[in-house]
C-alpha cells in the first residue's frame, strides 16, 4: 500500500476530477486509494477505508466480483470484465444496501499488481425505471382512454394506448399503434372540433374538444378529448398526450333534458320551480312569463308570494309542510295570481317536492281556471290601489301619446324624403335618352334603387317590431351556411355604399355551418352594416369579423364613423331613440331596439363601445343551438 501511495500523485489528481467513484485495491483485495465521489457514495472518510478489505463496502455475497478478481493473472494488463459492467450490491457505513455498477481493470506498478474499479450509482436509474413501470401500470388501469403520440414523427403516430382506449374503441393494440388518431373519424371529418384540434397540434397547444368517433364495429360514440403537448428542455413539442372519455350517455341525457326543457318552456300552462328553503324562483316557463307579464330576469328576484297576494309567508310555508315531509306527495289548491300590471286571475295549483343534490326544490304546475268558473263576487280594492292603477294608466297613456306623435313625425320625414328623391330621379331619367347621358341616367337609377332599399328597410323594421310586440315571432332553428348568409348581406350592403367605402370580408368562414335562426342572423347583420355605412364618411373602411367557438358565434361590426355621444349611449337601444349627433340623418331609431329584442329572446347578447367622431364597434353573440336544430 505504501508503494502505491508514494507513486500515485498523478492518479489522485485525475481521480478527483472524474464524476464517477474510483477505488484501487491490491492483490490482497485491500483498498489502497479511493476518490471523494466513492467516499460520498458509501458515506465513509478516507481514513476509515484505506487499508481496509474490499468486503467492507462490497460484501462477499457479490461472488461474481471476487471470482473475477481472484481469477485475474498479475502478468496480464487487461479489463477483467468481459461483458462490461457488473451490477453488485454495495453497502454504506450505516449498513444500507445500494445498487451499483462496477468495472475492474488490472495494472502493475513497481512490480506490484493492482485493480482499479470504476463505480456507478444505479439507485436513481432503478428508481426511474420503477416509477416508469408504476406510471405505465397506472395508465393501464385508468378508466379513461389514454394515448401518446410522437410529434417528431411524420403524421404524429400513436406510440402508446392503454387498455381503456382499446375497450372504448374496440381496436386492439396491434390495430392502434403507429396510426394517426383520425382512423376513429371514418368519413366524418368535417367537424368543428377536428379543426380546433388540428390547430392546437400545429401550434403545440392544449385543447379540449368533443367529437363524433366510430368504434371498430362502426357504432358512433361521443368522445371528449383532452389533448396536451409534452415539451423537452428546449421547448420543442415531442409528444402529445390524449385523454379520451366516452360521454355518449351524457350527451344523450343532455339531449333528452333539452327536449324536456323545450317542452317545459313551450307549454301554455304555467310551470314554476322554486327553492323550498328560500322560496326564490329557480326557473319558470314561457307560459308563466306570458300569462303574468314578468320577464325571466324579474322572476329570479321573486317568490310565489309576489304572485299570490292572498298568502302570507307563514301561511304558505304551512301549506308546503306535507310535501316537504314526504317526497313525491302532491298538494292542490286554488288561489289568485297577480300579473305584473296588477290584475288578478283564478288558478289551480299542483305542487310536488323533489330533491336535487342538497337542495329541496318544489315544482308547481298552474292552470288558469278563469273559463271554468264565474266570479260570484269581486275583490274590493282599496282607494290607494285604485289611485295607483289610475296613475299608472295615465303615465302609460301619456307615454303612448308621446310615442304616437314621435312615430308619426318620424314616418312622415323618413318616407317623404326618399319618395321625393325617387320621384325626382324617375322624372329626370326619362329626359336622359342619349348615349352620352348614360352616366347621369345611371346616377338617378342608383338614387331610385337606394330609395327603394331604404323604404323597404323601414317597412321591415316596422313589421318586425309589430311581431315582437304581439309575441308572434316563433324562432326556427336550422343549420345553414355561414358564408352564404354573410355573402348575401354584403351583396345588399354594397348596393348602398358611399363613394370610397369598403367592407372588409371576415376570414375563415367558408365550409362552416351553424345552427340558429337564419332570418334573425341575417336581419341583425343587415341592420348593423347599414348603420355603419350610414353613419360613416366616404372613403372609410368597415370591418365585419366572425369568431366561432364550440357553442357560440360572435359577429363584430367596426366602423370609423361619427360614433355615439357618451350621454346618449345608455339610451341607444330604446325604441325610436336617435343620438343627438345624427338627428339630421335618415333613420327610424328602431333598428337597434329590434336587434337587441331578437338576440336576447334567442339567449344571446348585444354590446357596443363607441367614441364620438372616432367610430363604433357593435358585438353580437348568438348561441349555437345544436339540440333544437332541424336540418
Amino acid at each position: 500500500m505504501h508503494v502505491f501511495e508514494k507513486n500515485s500523485n498523478i492518479f489522485n489528481l485525475l481521480s478527483e476530477t472524474i464524476a464517477e467513484g474510483i477505488l484501487v485495491v491490491n492483490q490482497e483485495h485491500k483498498i489502497v486509494s479511493i476518490n471523494k465521489q466513492a467516499l460520498a457514495l458509501f458515506d465513509y472518510t478516507e481514513e476509515e477505508l484505506l487499508g481496509r478489505p474490499l468486503t467492507k463496502i462490497l460484501p462477499k455475497n457479490n461472488k461474481k466480483v471476487y471470482k473475477t478478481l481472484v481469477g485475474a493473472k498479475p502478468s496480464k494488463k487487461k479489463q477483467l470484465t468481459k461483458n462490461g459492467l457488473m451490477n453488485p450490491v454495495g453497502i454504506t457505513k450505516s449498513g444500507l444496501e445500494i445498487p451499483i455498477g462496477i468495472k475492474f481493470n488490472s495494472f502493475d506498478l513497481l512490480d506490484r499488481h493492482y485493480f482499479l474499479g470504476l463505480i456507478f450509482d444505479l439507485s436513481e436509474k432503478r428508481k426511474q425505471l420503477t416509477d416508469l413501470q408504476i406510471n405505465v401500470k397506472a395508465m393501464d388501469s385508468a378508466l379513461n382512454g389514454i394515448t401518446i403520440t410522437d410529434a417528431l414523427k411524420e403524421d404524429n403516430p400513436i406510440i402508446y394506448a392503454n387498455k381503456a382506449f382499446e375497450k372504448i374503441t374496440g381496436y386492439s393494440q396491434k390495430e392502434i399503434i403507429n396510426r394517426n388518431c383520425r382512423f376513429l373519424q371514418n368519413d366524418d371529418a368535417q367537424q368543428l372540433g377536428i379543426i380546433e384540434m388540428r390547430w392546437a397540434i400545429e401550434n403545440g397547444q392544449s385543447c379540449r374538444v368533443v367529437l363524433r368517433n366510430y368504434k371498430k364495429n362502426g357504432s358512433m360514440f361521443w368522445n371528449e378529448i383532452s389533448l396536451n403537448p409534452i415539451k423537452d428542455e428546449h421547448g420543442v413539442v415531442t409528444h402529445f398526450v390524449g385523454i379520451q372519455d366516452d360521454i355518449t350517455k351524457r350527451i344523450i341525457t343532455e339531449q333528452r333534458n333539452r327536449q324536456l326543457i323545450r317542452i317545459f318552456n313551450e307549454s301554455d300552462n304555467e310551470i314554476y320551480v322554486f327553492n323550498a328553503a328560500t322560496l326564490r324562483y329557480k326557473n319558470v316557463n314561457f307560459g308563466a312569463r306570458k300569462n303574468t307579464g314578468y320577464s325571466l330576469k324579474s322572476f329570479m328576484k321573486m317568490t310565489p308570494l309576489d304572485l299570490e297576494p292572498t298568502f302570507t309567508e307563514r301561511h304558505f310555508r304551512k301549506l308546503l309542510t306535507p310535501i316537504l315531509k314526504s317526497a313525491g306527495k302532491k298538494i292542490e289548491y286554488e288561489t289568485l295570481h297577480r300579473r305584473k300590471d296588477g290584475t288578478t286571475y283564478p288558478v289551480e295549483a299542483h305542487l310536488q317536492s323533489t330533491k336535487v343534490g342538497e337542495q329541496c326544490l318544489i315544482s308547481a304546475v298552474v292552470f288558469d281556471v278563469t273559463d271554468k268558473r264565474e266570479y260570484t263576487q269581486k275583490l274590493e280594492r282599496t282607494v290607494a290601489e285604485r289611485t295607483k292603477q289610475l296613475k299608472n294608466a295615465l303615465i302609460k297613456e301619456k307615454e303612448l301619446s308621446e310615442l304616437k306623435s314621435k312615430f308619426l313625425a318620424m314616418v312622415s320625414h323618413e318616407f317623404k324624403t326618399p319618395l321625393s328623391s325617387i320621384l325626382t330621379s324617375a322624372t329626370l331619367v326619362g329626359k336622359y335618352t342619349d348615349s352620352d347621358t348614360q352616366n347621369k341616367r345611371e346616377k338617378h337609377l342608383n338614387t331610385i334603387v337606394s330609395g327603394v332599399h331604404h323604404l323597404t328597410s323601414i317597412l321591415n323594421d316596422f313589421l318586425s317590431m309589430e311581431r315582437l310586440e304581439k309575441g308572434e315571432d316563433l324562432y326556427k332553428f336550422r343549420r345553414f351556411s355561414l358564408s352564404r348568409v354573410v355573402n348575401e348581406v354584403l351583396y345588399n350592403a354594397n348596393m348602398i355604399l358611399k363613394i370610397g367605402q369598403r367592407i372588409n370580408y371576415p376570414m375563415n368562414i367558408e365550409d362552416i355551418s351553424i345552427c340558429q335562426d337564419e332570418k334573425i342572423v341575417e336581419l341583425t347583420l343587415t341592420n348593423l352594416l347599414n348603420n355603419a355605412i350610414k353613419y360613416s364618411q366616404e372613403h372609410t373602411e368597415i370591418d365585419l369579423m366572425v369568431n366561432l367557438t364550440k357553442h357560440t358565434v360572435t359577429f363584430e361590426v367596426v366602423d370609423r364613423g361619427v360614433g355615439i355621444p357618451e350621454d346618449d349611449q345608455k339610451h341607444i337601444f330604446e325604441r325610436y331613440f336617435r343620438a343627438a349627433n345624427i338627428l339630421t340623418t335618415q333613420g327610424t331609431g328602431i333598428g337597434l331596439h329590434i336587434i337587441k329584442s331578437h338576440v336576447q329572446n334567442l339567449g344571446g347578447q348585444v354590446s357596443f363601445i363607441s367614441t364620438q367622431n372616432k367610430g363604433s364597434t357593435f358585438t353580437v353573440l348568438f348561441p349555437i343551438e345544436e339540440a333544437f336544430c332541424s336540418e
